[in-house]
């Protein structure tokens, strides 16, 4: 395990730009597009005071080949958090998602939530969620937006009912957000956030070609999540593989891309894993 925790963190710093390429050519890695651009039928929604499956005031939306977070359709945001989930559960994977945030904030929003979304890594089966459940036990990849003037890093983590290590060898880590070492992303620019993802080894938060944080054996406990069914918060646990679902938290925010490469095939065999991310590497730099 621990070999593979320093090989990870090896290789993640490549990883963002030689993906990049690989895709663009729809060479030797399939791709898998979790937003294809027309619809929402590979995704189920869940919003806190609502039942699994409703898109409550059609909070998630396509239009314009964007998938888009909207609050047209409510008089207060009252608390209301929600969260569309892709309905195939991943272990061990590249995210990317291309967002920015844009418009004004719906009423009733709460200030941190301002300019402020997410992305939901080895989240729990959004059908496990009870209807006043606010956000579902997962690791968060924090996205937010600067305000034109003060630093506000992207990217960064939250725990909503989980805990992680910072070191491969360190204590548990248990405040419920931290930063990461991004810039700061203002106005309504597209922005490209990356995760690699290698089951409950080790994370890697990417932008920009840059690893921005980086955390290990991600498990459930800690705090930061309410009105959960307490069958399903096993502190303790291994998270080993789950749900990837976007967030609604107040903000309007678009999504032009979100796509995984799946990895899993490759982490019973570190050779080949090896193989399959120098090749991603290899690749960029003959483009």
């Amino acid at each position: 395990m621990k070999t593979l925790f320093i090989f990870a963190s090896a290789m993640a710093l490549s990883i963002c730009a030689c993906t990049n390429s690989a895709n663009e050519t729809n060479d030797s890695f399939e791709w898998i597009q979790l937003f294809n651009g027309k619809d929402l039928n590979d995704w189920t929604v869940k919003i806190a005071k609502h039942e699994v499956g409703e898109n409550y005031a059609n909070t998630f939306r396509v239009e314009d080949s964007l998938l888009k977070v909207r609050y047209d359709g409510y008089t207060d945001f009252d608390f209301q958090y929600g969260h569309i989930h892709y309905n195939t559960p991943f272990s061990a994977y590249l995210l990317r998602v291309e967002y920015r945030f844009v418009g004004e904030q719906a009423p009733g929003g709460e200030g941190w939530a301002w300019r402020n979304s997410g992305a939901m890594l080895h989240g729990q089966d959004p059908r496990t969620m009870l209807k006043d459940q606010d956000f579902p036990i997962s690791i968060e990849g924090q996205l937010l937006g600067g305000n034109g003037t003060d630093e506000r890093t992207t990217s960064n983590l939250c725990t909503p009912g989980t805990n992680v290590f910072m070191e491969v060898n360190g204590e548990l880590f248990t405040p419920h957000c931290t930063n990461s070492t991004s810039k700061t992303y203002h106005g309504d620019q597209w922005v490209t956030a990356e995760f690699l993802v290698l089951a409950d080894s080790v994370v890697h938060h990417i932008l920009e070609g840059d690893t921005v944080l980086t955390y290990y054996k991600p498990q459930i406990g800690g705090g930061s999540v309410s009105n959960y069914d307490p069958a399903v918060k096993v502190d303790g646990k291994p998270l080993k593989s789950g749900y990837i679902s976007l967030q609604s938290e107040s903000h309007p925010i678009d999504f032009r891309k979100v796509e995984l490469l799946d990895l899993a095939p490759y982490m019973g065999d570190q050779a080949k894993l090896q193989e399959v991310l120098k090749q991603l590497r290899s690749e960029a730099r003959n483009r």
